[in-house]
């Protein structure tokens, strides 16, 4: 029998596969994103199954949604490459960005402005 995390990656692939050609989605950017979801998510150590899941889905959905910006900002001109590289990096940077705001005083920024 195959392991659970083998059989759900395997319905999960399936299951985006299948939406991939749903009319008005952009199925070079759904696998992009997804493959560059799944590279977070198993490159991620020391976390549980719940954040694990999360991660894959934040990266999925930014990675999707990001795709056309990036094609019409850079030199990149396939959706699936840009929305894999928007979902490997939104994970990593966002936790950037949000522990560099934990030690950023707010309060001293606004009374330099005085």
């Amino acid at each position: 029998m195959a392991e659970p995390n083998t059989t759900t990656a395997a319905a999960l692939s399936a299951a985006i596969g299948i939406a991939g050609l749903a009319p008005g989605i952009d199925g070079n950017a759904l696998i992009g994103a997804f493959t560059g979801a799944a590279l977070v998510v198993v490159t991620s150590k020391d976390i549980g199954v719940f954040q694990r899941a999360a991660y894959m889905l934040i990266s999925l959905v930014m990675g999707y949604l990001a795709a056309p910006e990036i094609v019409s900002m850079t030199p990149v001109h396939s959706t699936g490459v840009a929305a894999f590289f928007a979902a490997a990096l939104v994970i990593t940077v966002t936790l950037q960005l949000i522990e560099r705001a934990k030690s950023v005083d707010l309060f001293a920024f606004f009374r330099k402005g005085e």
